[in-house]
């Protein structure tokens, strides 16, 4: 990378990386990106086709049938209520997979562009913003979700309005931080000599040099967003009954891990198998974006 003459202090070397934005470059990504995004994709289908998929409804209560081993007709077996366990965990899919992505998304958006606003334009945009920042990063994560949650009642929304945020410092931080690294390259300050608008220089000719980084942490925090649905709806704070939810499978299983050990281990193993997935997705782009 050439300095701009008009810096006193010469700029620190950076790691050449790549967009995806450039042609082929998606065609360089490692295999674990293409095997996580198979696995990922396998769960949404499931997802979407779950209605064709489950044999029975979700919801439909069968006392007589409480407990069953899994067998041909119940291939997980049934709940303690008498409900197929493997219809509840195809629908269960219909609710997690969606709250996760938009756990995710939602404050990486938000985050993103203020990260960006807040490195470019400096001064008392970047102290409010990062003030503001420091302010929701001193409460500990979970304990600040869960007092949401309770404020604002129990579902989808609230869950999701509470992860966006918390959520949404580390991008902003993150955002900032690549900011401040390219707004005095050449090609930015050629473009304000043009005499553009600030708005436009950011969002043209700094925005697509700078995302990457939200590209590579976003699988990371579908994870974590996926995980603390699962831990929320387990200690009854999440999805309210009867919905199907992983993290309520489990929690309606514990107390049938000696003789019914499949009700509570399987969810488990679905979430576990979904966050292998994204993991995949995420290091194989920041390997294949630094190669």
């Amino acid at each position: 990378m050439t300095t701009p003459a008009f810096e006193a202090v010469p700029e620190a070397p950076q790691i050449a990386e790549a967009s995806l934005a450039e042609p082929g470059a998606w065609k360089r990504m490692p295999k674990k990106v293409w095997v996580g995004c198979g696995i990922v994709l396998l769960y949404l289908l499931v997802a979407l086709l779950a209605p064709v998929i489950a044999p029975y409804d979700p919801l439909a209560i069968e006392p007589a049938n409480r407990l069953a081993s899994p067998d041909m007709a119940h291939l997980l077996g049934t709940d303690e209520l008498g409900r197929d366990i493997f219809s509840r965990l195809l629908y269960a899919a219909r609710v997690d997979i969606p709250i996760g992505f938009l756990g995710a998304l939602l404050p990486a958006i938000l985050g993103t562009m203020l990260g960006a606003i807040a490195g470019y334009f400096g001064r008392w945009v970047d102290t409010a913003i990062m003030r503001t920042a420091d302010v929701v990063q001193a409460f500990p994560a979970y304990i600040l979700v869960i007092v949401l949650v309770f404020a604002l009642g129990q579902g989808a929304g609230s869950i999701i309005l509470a992860f966006t945020v918390l959520a949404w410092v580390i991008y902003a931080r993150i955002i900032r931080g690549e900011v401040l690294r390219v707004r005095d390259r050449d090609y930015v300050q050629a473009a304000r000599v043009a005499g553009l608008r600030k708005m436009r220089i950011l969002r043209v000719h700094v925005f697509p040099n700078v995302i990457n980084q939200t590209l590579v942490y976003l699988p990371n925090d579908i994870v974590f967003a996926t995980l603390a649905l699962a831990a929320f709806s387990f200690l009854g704070l999440g999805i309210p009954p009867p919905t199907p939810e992983w993290g309520a499978m489990i929690a309606e299983g514990q107390p049938f891990l000696r003789t019914n050990w499949w009700f509570a281990t399987v969810p488990g193993l679905v979430i576990v198998g979904l966050g292998l997935g994204l993991s995949l997705i995420g290091e194989g782009l920041e390997e294949g974006l630094r190669a």
